[in-house]
């Protein structure tokens, strides 16, 4: 009796992945991360919770990320300064993965189904004694519902930073999502989140109006490499048969550049900035071989008009499409108070 077999991607190796999506236009335009760039942008904040700062009281920021298909997704965030306390921030962060065609093993459709996943989000943000260091703190309380299963999460990400604006220079770090899913979709099935640690600094240049941002991603993890099962490594050539050698340098030269994300931002004006961004890994898992295009690399800008701060980024994923990110935030006090309000450096 003949036998029909076939295989599928794992499907990630944790569960809450919607949690490492970029949500600022700014991070979409710098390669899709950015913990070291302490300024007053809300919505940069999200990615490193020491970037919390008391410039932001009552400023609010909004994103919206139109990904593919029907998928979209976005954030809502607001800060308030507590007084002699440090700086607090509540936000949502949800995703939509649009509507899909239920069917069985037989292929028997029956109506739709739709899946999506939220975050609420609650940060913490205080210099110390010294006032070039912040440390910060964000709680998620994390609920996902796919068609008739659901699930509920907790997850807690600690960032920190030491900032020298008179060098512009800056050191960070970040470790993300330590938690726990109390109700999984299944029970007795209780899945990891996708715990992560990064490292990252960013540097202003002195005499030419341009920063670097550099991310070192997964430092708990040294090799992230992915292989697909449907196209392996060749280890022997298919017509000689001598086996094919690799060089232990590039081999590490490529694990290595698997976690760099960098990104640069031009400051044209006061209110006009432009950025770009490559992302090695993505470039590696994504490209197709045979037209490699610019996957991998992002771009993208930001200007500020009246009172409120715009930024568009957009990051090629694939030759199939791009994402498009678009953000918005203002500072309640300049529509009430000119004398409270505080100036945008970067947004």
């Amino acid at each position: 009796m003949a036998t029909d077999s076939g295989f599928s991607q794992i499907g990630g190796n944790n569960t809450y992945e919607f949690l490492n999506l970029p949500i600022s236009a700014r991070v979409t335009a710098l390669g899709g991360n950015l913990i070291s760039t302490r300024d007053n942008d809300l919505n940069v904040a999200l990615v490193n919770p020491a970037l919390l700062t008391d410039t932001m009281s009552n400023n609010i920021a909004l994103s919206y990320i139109n990904y593919f298909g029907d998928i979209n997704y976005g954030y809502v965030a607001y800060a308030k300064k507590l007084e002699k306390l440090g700086t607090v921030s509540g936000g949502i962060h949800y995703l939509n993965y649009g509507k899909f065609i239920r069917a069985d093993e037989t292929g028997t459709t029956n109506g739709t189904f739709g899946a999506n996943e939220m975050s609420f989000n609650l940060s913490y943000a205080r210099s110390m004694i010294d006032s070039n260091i912040t440390i910060g703190a964000t709680l998620k309380t994390i609920y996902s519902h796919l068609d008739s299963y659901s699930s509920l999460g907790s997850a807690l990400d600690l960032g920190a930073i030491y900032n020298r604006p008179a060098q512009g220079f800056a050191l960070a770090a970040v470790i993300k999502n330590i938690g726990y899913q109390w109700k999984p979709y299944v029970s007795g099935n209780r899945e990891k989140l996708p715990f992560e640690v990064q490292l990252g600094f960013s540097k202003k240049l002195q005499h030419v109006p341009f920063r670097l941002s550099v991310v070192y991603e997964n430092v708990e993890k040294w090799d992230i490499t992915y292989q697909d099962p449907a196209n392996p490594i060749l280890t022997v050539d298919p017509l000689t048969g001598e086996t094919i050698k690799s060089s232990k340098a590039k081999e590490f030269g490529d694990k290595l550049m698997r976690h760099i994300v960098v990104g640069g931002e031009f400051m044209i004006t006061k209110s006009f900035f432009l950025r770009a961004g490559y992302n090695y890994q993505r470039r590696k898992e994504l490209k197709i071989p045979e037209k490699r295009g610019v996957t991998g690399f992002s771009f993208g800008f930001g200007f500020r008009i009246y009172k409120f701060q715009f930024s568009y980024g957009r990051a090629v994923y694939h030759l199939a499409g791009a994402s498009n990110n678009f953000s918005v935030s203002f500072d309640i006090n300049n529509f009430y108070s000119k004398s409270n309000s505080q100036p945008i450096v970067n947004q």
